[in-house]
């Protein structure tokens, strides 16, 4: 059996308890390392789980799956995903793998940014599409998240932004020379995601176009969502490259249209005082 166990979002403690007992029994127990992190490092879920645990980078699962899922007909063996196991399309194509090799798979669920984030009073039903903000470099700076961001806002709805991770990476001059040194681990803020958007802002003011999204839209900033020191703000985006959220993993929501609930909550962790968050808001309500 391949089991898919989703880990959740703070510490050792999260999984499940079907989780942790599957982790238990098997022979085999990888941890994917690639798609986001969690506060604590590998060995404090090894002394946790009672296990050890074998890392598996994006090359592994991408390119070695059939290393991965070697004697999994005839052992139980186990694939620990943070957050949720479906919240990367990676793991849907090891399921493919594993089925047409005949092995049998378990999912076991836990909790993701993709429902957590109704920690902040956005009310889950009420978001469009997911969007992904990738880390910009000099010669290559998409604009393609910011036409869904616009085309969810324009719907009334709010948008989850997943910022970048970069793991195991290779600079050009050591992926051209073929040398396996690793650039350090960088993760995206919240500040980073903001300057983004206000530089395509002005950019498309620049083309002659009005954009659905100005500095002023209210947007909320997350930080270490599940974890004891989880921080949550909301103001404007323009305030939003600013805040100070500490260490990662962050996630930004550009909001959409809100209902005054939806308000209500947002003011509980607004970084500016409330008639001035109000105004900036109001004219989104519903």
């Amino acid at each position: 059996m391949l089991y898919l166990v989703g880990l959740g979002l703070g510490d050792a403690k999260d999984i499940t308890v079907k989780g942790l007992e599957a982790v238990r029994r098997c022979h085999r127990v990888y941890l994917e390392a690639y798609t986001s992190v969690l506060t604590v490092g590998k060995e404090a879920l090894e002394e946790f789980y009672g296990k050890e645990l074998i890392l598996a980078d994006r090359e592994m699962v991408e390119q070695e799956a059939d290393s991965l899922l070697k004697e999994a007909d005839v052992c139980d063996v186990a694939f620990l995903v943070v957050g949720d196991p479906f919240g990367a399309t990676t793991h849907s194509d090891l399921v493919l793998r594993a089925v047409k090799l005949g092995i049998p798979y378990k999912v076991i669920h836990n909790a993701s940014i993709m429902n957590a984030v109704g920690c902040c009073g956005l009310q889950l039903y009420n978001f469009g599409e997911t969007v992904s903000i990738v880390f910009w470099t000099d010669t290559w700076k998409p604009e393609s998240f910011f036409d869904k961001i616009e085309k969810n806002r324009q719907n009334g709805m709010h948008t989850l932004c997943l910022l970048d991770i970069k793991m195991k990476e290779q600079s050009l001059e050591n992926l051209m020379k073929g040398r396996k040194i690793y650039e350090p681990p960088r993760y995206m803020s919240v500040n980073q995601a903001a300057e983004q958007l206000l530089a395509i802002i002005q950019n498309r003011r620049l083309q002659g176009e009005k954009p659905e999204i100005t500095e002023d839209t209210i947007c909320v900033g997350l930080a270490r969502v599940g974890a004891p020191d989880e921080k949550i703000v909301s103001g404007t985006l323009q305030q939003m490259s600013t805040v100070e959220l500490g260490a990662p993993l962050h996630s930004l929501i550009v909001t959409g249209n809100m209902h005054p609930l939806e308000l209500e909550m947002l003011k509980l962790f607004s970084v500016v005082d409330s008639p001035t968050f109000e105004n900036n808001a109001c004219q989104r309500t519903t």
